[in-house]
């Protein structure tokens, strides 16, 4: 258990890119440089690297509330370019598609945290107060240890972004740097 692992949220094509869906704005585009480095870092130690990637259905109930975003097989349900270039033959690069906030549900990504028993998981990506909050929170509650970078996450409503940070913090005892 001596393996650090890297998880990076939704740190797609239309959350991240200008003419995105559902862009996360400037906050969300500000963070790429730091997200990538993370990533180059993983990579340079040979850890792994899972790539949490929402995946919608094109008539999935979540679009009642959020307009339609990554659906399954579009270009915008894709990696940013700056990352997908940067892992396209990593062989530690795990993708895991999901349909809802958390990693967690109705995904392998449990099974793989299991296989990997990282001594430490870190986490970047967006949006800090949705999808990285309650896959952090699911994190919490099987007791990894979980580092969430501040300079790695962002949300387009900074009040709830500044919010989630403490909650992780305070409540669900994550480590925020």
């Amino acid at each position: 258990m001596s393996r650090n692992v890297l998880i990076v949220i939704d740190m797609l094509k239309d959350f991240i890119d200008t003419d995105g869906a559902l862009n996360c704005g400037e906050k969300g585009r500000g963070i790429v440089p730091f997200v990538a480095e993370k990533v180059k870092e993983f990579m340079a130690q040979k850890e792994p690297v899972i790539f949490v990637m929402d995946a919608h259905d094109p008539e999935d109930p979540e679009f009642s509330r959020f307009p339609v975003h990554c659906v399954y097989g579009t270009p915008g349900a894709g990696l940013i370019d700056e990352l997908a270039s940067m892992v396209e033959e990593y062989p530690f690069a795990i993708k895991v598609p999901k349909t809802r906030f958390s990693g967690f549900f109705r995904t392998n990504l449990n099974k793989i945290l299991e296989d990997l028993n990282p001594a430490v998981v870190h986490v970047v990506g967006v949006c800090t107060n949705i999808c990285v909050l309650y896959t952090v929170e699911e994190l919490r509650n099987r007791d990894y240890r979980t580092v969430v970078y501040t300079k790695g996450v962002a949300s387009f409503d900074e009040e709830a972004h500044r919010w989630a940070l403490k909650q992780m913090e305070t409540v669900l005892g994550a480590e925020i740097i």
